[in-house]
């Protein structure tokens, strides 16, 4: 066995290590070309993106100039309506400009024998271009910009020789833009230094260079030229310092200055080489004037091709390295289906009972027993599958009985609540009974010596009139008492639920009956009506409820505020019925009041009712079917809510 796979392994080696070295060597060669190539293709496409920023500088310079000078703002200036030199100045700081200023017509035709851009603006068309400005023009703009131009020069290896020390002219982006104005005709004129234009370069190298998917940056640099001059660039001379007055080579300059070519190859820059793109820059007069260049090291990537290189030899060392295992590998695949098993029983201990051999690619021995080895997992997860089914159905089962016991319990507890109450209005009503029949006694007694006395006094009885008429009011007031109090000691005695009444003409009764409480102040009644059932309750003792309840909505809202009613049919528990609502603005019931409200005696204007009201409109309510609640609603206020079960009417 052991000669056999030596013998494989010899013959699987062999065409490696005979044609790999020469596969290798043939394919790095084509592949260093057509790196090279794109290297130029990338520092060409770099070099169209710097151009496309520097022309999309110039457009919108000249396009924000036109802007001002068709302004209505820029109007009202020339007209004398705002200082002048306020609106330059704010205007230049707002478009980013070095300098701004507004030529007259016959300003601008001397200004226009100077500059082709000046002649054009007077002629009527906005126009931006590069021009070089001398020192003594500079010196005339405002800013100092004769001293931010002037760059000392730098010896520098490989550049045209030149006596100069000093580059003092500056280059520009010059825009003038016509002012068509009646009365104001003119030019608008406006541009921005580029010598030390740290902020311009530094925009173009960000945008070239910062990586649009990772976000980092490669490492490449851009430099604007003014003849051969480095007048802004963030190449480094030293470490922390920009290379401002160094010079182009002359190999490069001979080819973008003087044959006007674009330059795309590598080149020397300053101190090392760069893959290099130079382009030629012209101005107004159409000669080249400087050149706009960007680059990247040349270093990082030849540094590429040497790892690229020892990475293949590398590799082709691994593969050499990593064969011979790997055919040993290969040697073993008898154990594959062992092994697969082992797999299929890790992850069935660890809870995967899903986990399978599936066919092992033989058909031997070792094939049948992985065969059945799946056949009991199948039988194992079919009982899991049981078990857990028998699991969630008993939780079921829990949860739904529980829910049953609670639900129960929620009854009893509100019937034992509802007991208790029925048995304090019981002793209550017998209480009330006794006391109402106790003072009816007196009241008669007092009513009939008031009757003897007038017939005794007779005439003479006109004298005491205002105090016998107030003992009558009183009598009258305390009979009015004593029969509440009869109709909540027992109310069955008092009403017939047997009628069925339409709540509509009720509400609309009672709110007749109380219309002299509402008009004394500025309380406004609403009535919302809308399609109810009748329902089954004395009209008598209903007309009561919604009196009780309007008055009471009017005092609790001083007289003054709004009381909105609202009927509409509404189901509750699965049977029909209708519900009413008394909602009004007032200061609401107090939180502490909502649960006794209802409680007989229970009153919040203490010394002015008797507290029985709102308990016998319970009880009035409650013995109908029907359930009578209260709340504070989020909008202010307190709402009565009372809800009676439809009445059965007959064929």
């Amino acid at each position: 066995m052991t000669s056999v796979r030596l013998r494989l392994l010899v013959l699987a080696l062999a065409p490696l290590v005979l044609l790999m070295p020469l596969l290798l060597l043939i394919g790095m060669t084509r592949w260093t070309g057509d790196y090279d190539k794109l290297l130029i293709a990338n520092v060409q496409s770099d070099l169209r993106i710097a151009e496309q920023y520097l022309a999309r500088l110039m457009a919108g310079t000249g396009d924000e100039l036109t802007g001002v000078a068709e302004s209505v703002e820029f109007a009202r200036v020339l007209n004398g309506e705002f200082p002048r030199a306020d609106f330059f100045d704010s205007r230049r700081s707002d478009m980013e400009l070095d300098f701004f200023y507004y030529l007259p017509a016959d300003q601008a035709r001397a200004a226009a024998e100077r500059w082709p851009v000046i002649a054009t603006g007077l002629a009527g068309r906005p126009d931006t271009r590069i021009d070089i400005f001398p020192a003594g023009e500079l010196a005339a703009l405002p800013g100092n910009l004769a001293a931010r131009a002037r760059i000392g020069l730098i010896d520098t290896e490989a550049a045209v020789p030149t006596a100069r020390t000093v580059e003092d002219r500056g280059m520009v982006v010059h825009s003038a833009a016509p002012v068509t104005l009646p009365g104001h005709e003119g030019v608008l004129v406006g541009g921005i230094l580029l010598n030390s234009n740290l902020d311009f370069i530094d925009a173009i190298n960000a945008l070239v260079y910062l990586n649009p998917v990772t976000g980092g940056e490669r490492q490449g640099t851009a430099t604007l030229f003014l003849d051969d001059v480095r007048v802004s660039t963030n190449v480094r001379l030293f470490s922390d310092e920009r290379a401002l007055g160094t010079r182009v080579s002359a190999a490069v300059r001979g080819a973008v200055l003087d044959e006007g070519r674009t330059w795309l190859a590598r080149a020397f820059v300053v101190n090392d080489w760069y893959i290099s793109g130079y382009l030629p820059l012209t101005d107004s007069f159409g000669e080249r004037v400087g050149m706009l260049y960007v680059g990247f090291l040349e270093a990082p990537f030849n540094a590429a091709k040497r790892a690229a290189y020892l990475w293949m030899m590398a590799a082709f060392a691994a593969v050499l390295a990593l064969s011979v295992p790997v055919f040993l590998w290969l040697a073993k695949g008898i154990f594959a289906p062992l092994e697969r098993m082992t797999q299929t029983m890790r992850r069935v201990g660890a809870g995967d009972l899903s986990a399978r051999n599936g066919s092992v690619g033989s058909r031997d021995e070792i094939g049948q027993v992985a065969g059945h080895l799946d056949g009991l997992l199948d039988q194992v997860q079919d009982r899991d599958r049981r078990l857990r089914a028998w699991a969630e159905e008993l939780e079921a089962r829990v949860d739904q009985r529980t829910s049953e016991l609670r639900e129960a319990n929620a009854k009893l507890e509100e019937t034992f609540r509802q007991l208790v109450m029925s048995e304090k209005l019981a002793s209550i009503g017998e209480i009330t009974a006794g006391v109402a029949h106790e003072i009816n006694n007196p009241m008669a007694v007092i009513q009939g010596n008031m009757d003897v006395m007038r017939m005794e006094l007779g005439p003479e009885a006109a004298r005491v009139r205002t105090e016998m008429d107030l003992i009558d009011r009183q009598v009258m007031r305390m009979e009015a008492i004593v029969g509440k109090l009869l109709t909540f000691a027992r109310p069955s005695e008092f009403s017939d639920c047997g009628e069925a009444v339409d709540l509509r003409p009720v509400v609309e009764d009672s709110l007749l009956l109380v219309e002299h409480a509402v008009s004394r102040g500025a309380v406004s009644v609403e009535t919302v009506f809308g399609p109810a059932p009748p329902v089954r309750i004395d009209a008598g003792e209903m007309q009561q409820v919604v009196i009780n309840l309007v008055l009471n909505a009017v005092q609790a809202m001083g007289g003054e505020g709004r009381l909105v009613l609202t009927l509409e049919a509404q189901a509750r528990d699965g049977a029909g019925g209708a519900v009413l609502r008394f909602r009004d603005t007032g200061p609401g019931i107090p939180e502490d009041s909502l649960d006794t409200i209802f409680n007989p005696f229970f009153t919040t204007r203490h010394g002015e009712g008797t507290g029985l009201g709102l308990s016998i409109s319970q009880s009035l309510i409650q013995r109908a079917g029907g359930l009578i609640t209260v709340r504070n609603p989020s909008g202010g206020g307190a709402e009565f809510t009372i809800w009676l079960p439809a009445a059965d009417l007959p064929v």
